[in-house]
């Protein structure tokens, strides 16, 4: 049987004009790999909006019914890929998205939990990752913007059973290559081995 997993990533946002987990989602979903074999990958680039996530993420899920979902997001101020483990119930009020919308509240859902976990296998996803030698860490704070706002709806959508796995990755800025004056810490080629391994672990999880 076909297994389905899903692998998305952002547009650029206010402060961030290149976003590098757009071309990461993309060809994460035609690497090829022995461990792909039967398996159906599904790329998706969201626009940095809330409007995007809640319009989109539930329509993927119904539509390609993924066993697993692998989410990747921009945090720019960190040098290491960081392996996320929960959703926060916070909205920033400070940073417009895409569309330029500021969310009325500080919260997602005003009287839920304060953090909701992601049922993923985090030691072994970050494992895979510091397999192929790029620095990557446990994190228990997704922020307060639109890759936190993803991770608690995914979590919401796992609650059904669907997907099995939800994952989300944050990883470091890198500039696109035809900019590269000097080598970055990390380039776009270690995102994609690193984001190879975490989804090749996950698929295996979710099996």
């Amino acid at each position: 049987m076909t297994a389905t997993i899903l692998i998305t990533g952002f547009g650029p946002f206010p402060g961030a004009p290149f976003n590098p987990t757009e071309p990461l989602a993309v060809e994460l979903a035609r690497r090829r790999h022995p461990a792909f074999a039967n398996v159906r990958r599904v790329a998706h680039v969201f626009r940095t909006s809330y409007e995007a996530v809640d319009r989109e993420l539930p329509a993927l899920i119904a539509r390609e019914k993924p066993a697993a979902l692998v989410m990747f997001g921009l945090a720019t101020r960190t040098k290491h890929l960081r392996i996320e483990t929960r959703a926060r119930n916070v909205l920033t009020r400070v940073v417009p998205d895409a569309d330029g919308q500021i969310p009325e509240t500080g919260s997602i859902v005003p009287a839920a939990p304060i953090t909701v976990s992601l049922r993923a296998p985090a030691r072994r996803l970050l494992m895979g990752a510091l397999a192929t030698g790029v620095p990557a860490a446990l994190s228990h704070d997704a922020g307060q913007y639109l890759c936190n706002y993803l991770c608690w709806r995914a979590a919401e959508a796992a609650r059904t059973g669907a997907p099995r796995l939800v994952a989300f990755i944050h990883v470091p800025a890198v500039r696109p290559a035809r900019l590269q004056a000097r080598r970055p810490a990390l380039t776009l080629d270690d995102l994609t081995q690193a984001g190879e391994a975490i989804v090749r672990t996950a698929l295996a999880a979710a099996r």
